[in-house]
């Protein structure tokens, strides 16, 4: 059973897995089927140092993404500006969409943890919030 989520701008996407005995696992992901937009940008982060590395610590002003766990475990932080949340990644075909205005992080990765994150737009430095202050001055306005 899944933890309830309590932020806002967030939601659980899962994907089709075709279990396959001996040949492995199919994960299926299709674009404004699974994911609830087009895709413009796929990346993928690999070779995190579990005991130091923390990643995001950030906000998109427009960007919306859906963020998996295909290989580990990792602890994913979501923050609307009121309500704060953990959720353990470790499903790989279960992710959770980071909507505009979600302060995110990502931390405690286990060895060998790959997370891919699917993205409804091209990057743009302009619609990152990398400062906290500054975004819950956003989030209440």
């Amino acid at each position: 059973m899944r933890e309830p989520l309590i932020v806002k701008n967030s939601g659980y996407v899962e994907l089709k897995l075709i279990r396959d005995n001996r040949d492995g696992n199919l994960v299926i992901l299709e674009a404004l089927r699974d994911v609830p937009f087009e895709l413009k940008r796929l990346y993928y982060i690999t070779n995190l140092e579990n005991s130091v590395s923390i990643r995001g610590q950030h906000a998109h002003k427009q960007l919306e993404q859906v963020i998996f766990c295909i290989q580990g475990s990792f602890t994913l932080g979501l923050d609307d500006g009121q309500n704060h949340q953990k959720i353990l990644m470790n499903k790989v075909n279960v992710g959770i969409k980071l909507g505009k205005m979600l302060w995110h992080t990502m931390e405690d990765f286990s060895n060998g943890c790959v997370l891919l994150v699917v993205a409804s737009d091209y990057y743009s430095e302009e619609d990152y919030i990398r400062n906290y202050d500054d975004f819950i001055q956003l989030a209440h306005q």
